[in-house]
């Protein structure tokens, strides 16, 4: 990178980098988040009391752009030529660096930056062509990667001199829309290795202004020629933002940037350009990058919820928030902001509940500020489902669980045994709400049709309560139902809009019923003829309680074959009867379940994906994190059957890790917090060494027999994790 002596210079451009400023003002203010819309609910039910604009409120996302829009193309100024190919650049890197004269190389950066003409010269495929589509930037990236890549190894007179052409190209006066010409310099600008030093951090944060300030059908051009990056280099420039924007929060050395309140367009300009990569990284299938590479974790050390709450009350106004670009915020914030959120909402229900218990001169008591679901064993779930129907208006409160007959205090073991006990006898396949796809190893909403839906209303407030009560169940629903929870994430007013439906595709069968979604995978790409050879209609059938029914995928389906030219609306229509249709009434109601005990806008900030992780937790196993966080009792953790236990359980498999997660917390999954957040202990049984380990899921405690040597822990602990179907309860 750069090195010290060169801050001086760069120190040297701040007051002649300023002008940059002034040349804005004509602009307006560009500083306001861009706006994309989602789908408008006039209000929401069951929410607590938000500013009176909020409810128009839509929340920013770029995640999904038009396909195209239609912008006039203003004409292309004339480049000059220049010839030089990646060969002649390298022969003269070589050169120099053997000679020690770098004059050649010199000349070469300080012409090709000098402009935006200069940089399409040198990095157009082809100058002679206008490259005026979003399939193709015409930039030549191998060139451009190998220019970058050598410019860090070269003296820093050079390194300055492309600095000084950049500066010179952002202070261009811009009459009129910009040419293709200007959205390709600002793509190849942004990939400039340089910027990943602070000292450069004035000059990037007017490039990234200016790129902020485009118009949307400028923003849409960069987006796709974004995706066409390298996985590498994209995720550098990705990298490079979210470390200018924690520097910004954050400096190590804040006499290095001016202050603050002179530059408080650094942040949003620079967010707004990731959005326009966390766009371009959507579009793509499969993504170039993970969603989670989006994250930055400083976020979660600012005061989270007074950016929820300047996003309630301003919306997508003026006023800049994190929350606008909820895909940069970590899910371990995002989880914080719904916990306090619920914890508002649970103090101000409480409160009201006192307020109303004292207006009628009744007694309060402490009870009153709790859910308390009070059932018994041998009717557990027809219980829980009068409890919280009766119960409905207390569902934010605190939950509490008493076991009818049985002594105790619900200090967390009892609560979370209720929602392991529910869930597990809910989804017994012989219960018949849903089916366990073997293939898949997860549960789908049976489409059996029955007068009341009120047990799925159940488990989808079994989900919301776990959310808001810090509970991992453990459930294995595919990605798509997280998906269809968020159809819409708030829930409309109108009892007459369908909730819980979403696009859905052959992928997301995939994951469900991968045989059935394989065929249809073949149908399409049959090569012979559809009709004669399959001999099939829109029409598809269905097994109910043994008996078959059958269903059109569209009107007179019975009578439609299926063709080489519709196959692909009958496979759209088959998937979207499966996934939709067939079940709307069970979703329905499940939906609307989670949905009484989740009423928030938080919900608008979460990926189905990360609402997946809040519900079941992490896939991601870390059993050195868990060893650090693990508390003792009736041992040390330097006795020797401990040291044993780690031994054993840092070299089994993952399989073997997940099944002893499973076996002592009851899920083989960690909850967003990581390892630490699980309170694992590990206690001394005074049993013999011939007893097998025991569990309490209820307080992710193992209990562990002073075995004599590893080998004998070793065989014990993982007879007892492979067979820990059922409950030993005393």
């Amino acid at each position: 990178g750069l090195e010290e002596g060169a801050k001086n210079q760069f120190s040297a451009f701040s007051n002649f980098i300023t002008t940059i400023n002034q040349k804005k003002e004509g602009i307006g203010n560009r500083d306001s988040p861009t706006q994309v819309v989602i789908p408008t609910i006039k209000n929401g039910r069951d929410l607590p009391p938000l500013c009176l604009d909020v409810r128009q409120k839509q929340r920013m996302s770029v995640d999904t752009l038009p396909q195209e829009l239609k912008a006039p193309f203003p004409p292309e100024p004339s480049l000059p030529i220049r010839t030089k190919t990646v060969k002649d650049f390298q022969d003269d890197m070589e050169k120099s660096k053997a000679s020690g004269d770098w004059k050649a190389v010199h000349n070469f950066y300080s012409t090709t930056f000098d402009s935006f003409l200069e940089i399409n010269a040198a990095f157009k495929k082809d100058t002679s062509s206008p490259f005026n589509t979003i399939e193709d930037s015409g930039i030549d990236a191998k060139f451009v990667n190998v220019v970058y890549d050598a410019l860090l190894n070269t003296p820093q007179d050079v390194q300055k001199s492309v600095l000084k052409g950049i500066i010179n190209g952002l202070l261009q006066e811009w009459t009129g829309p910009r040419t293709k010409d200007d959205l390709r310099a600002y793509c190849i600008l942004l990939q400039n290795p340089q910027f990943s030093n602070t000292s450069t951090y004035v000059i990037y944060a007017h490039l990234l202004r200016q790129i902020a300030a485009l118009t949307e059908a400028d923003h849409h051009f960069l987006v796709h020629w974004s995706k066409k990056i390298s996985q590498k280099r994209f995720k550098q420039v990705v990298d490079r933002l979210l470390q200018f924007i924690s520097l910004r929060l954050f400096p190590a050395k804040p006499e290095e940037f001016p202050p603050m309140v002179k530059c408080t367009w650094w942040i949003p300009s620079a967010t707004k350009v990731l959005a326009l990569f966390n766009a371009a990284n959507s579009l793509n299938s499969p993504p170039i990058i993970s969603y989670t590479d989006f994250y930055n974790s400083t976020l979660d050390h600012i005061d989270l919820m007074e950016e929820y709450h300047n996003w309630q009350c301003y919306g997508n106004s003026h006023r800049f928030s994190f929350c606008q670009y909820p895909f940069i915020i970590s899910i371990a914030a995002k989880k914080v902001i719904i916990q306090r959120d619920s914890e508002q909402q649970m103090i101000s229900i409480a409160r009201q509940s006192l307020v109303d218990k004292v207006s009628r001169r009744q007694k309060p008591d402490m009870n009153m500020l709790f859910l308390n679901v009070k059932v018994r064993r041998a009717h557990l779930v027809s219980d829980s489902l009068d409890e919280l129907a009766r119960k409905k208006a207390d569902l934010k409160k605190k939950l509490k669980v008493t076991f009818v007959g049985e002594a105790g205090l619900d200090m967390g073991g009892l609560t979370k045994e209720w929602f392991l006990l529910l869930i597990r006898q809910i989804f017994h396949p012989d219960y018949g709400m849903f089916t366990y796809h073997k293939d898949s190893q997860c549960h789908w909403f049976s489409s059996f049709k029955c007068d009341n839906y009120s047990e799925f209303r159940l488990v989808g407030a079994l989900m919301g309560l776990a959310v808001y009560n810090s509970i991992t169940l453990d459930i294995r629903f595919p990605p798509c139902c997280y998906k269809k929870l968020l159809s819409p994430p708030i829930v409309p007013c109108d009892h007459n809009t369908l909730v819980g439906i979403c696009g859905v595709t052959l992928d997301d069968l995939f994951h469900i019923m991968p045989e059935l979604a394989h065929g249809l995978s073949e149908l399409l790409s049959y090569e012979g003829n559809v009709e004669e050879d399959f001999y099939s209609t829109f029409q598809v059938f269905q097994e109910e309680f043994g008996v078959i029914k059958s269903y059109n995928l569209k009107p007179n389906g019975d009578k439609i074959p299926v063709t080489n030219r519709n196959r692909k609306e009958y496979v759209q229509l088959y998937v979207d009867f499966l996934l939709n249709k067939s079940i709307y009434k069970q979703f329905a109601a499940f939906y609307y379940g989670f949905h009484s005990v989740c009423a928030s806008y938080a919900l608008l900030l979460l990926r189905p994906e990360e609402v997946e992780i809040l519900v079941c937790g992490s896939p991601e196993l870390d059993m050195s994190a868990l060893r650090r966080s693990t508390q003792y009792e009736g041992y040390q953790k330097t006795d020797l059957t401990i040291r044993y236990f780690w031994d054993v359980v840092l070299g089994f498999s993952l399989d073997l890790q997940k099944k002893l997660l499973h076996f002592a917390t009851g899920s083989d999954r960690v909850p967003v917090g990581g390892m630490a957040d699980l309170n694992f202990k590990i206690s001394k049984s005074e049993t013999s060494t011939n007893w097998l380990p025991v569990a309490h899921t209820c307080f992710n405690q193992l209990c562990l027999p002073p075995y004599k040597n590893k080998k004998e822990l070793k065989q014990k602990l993982i007879i007892g994790i492979s067979n820990a179907e059922g409950f030993g309860l005393e």
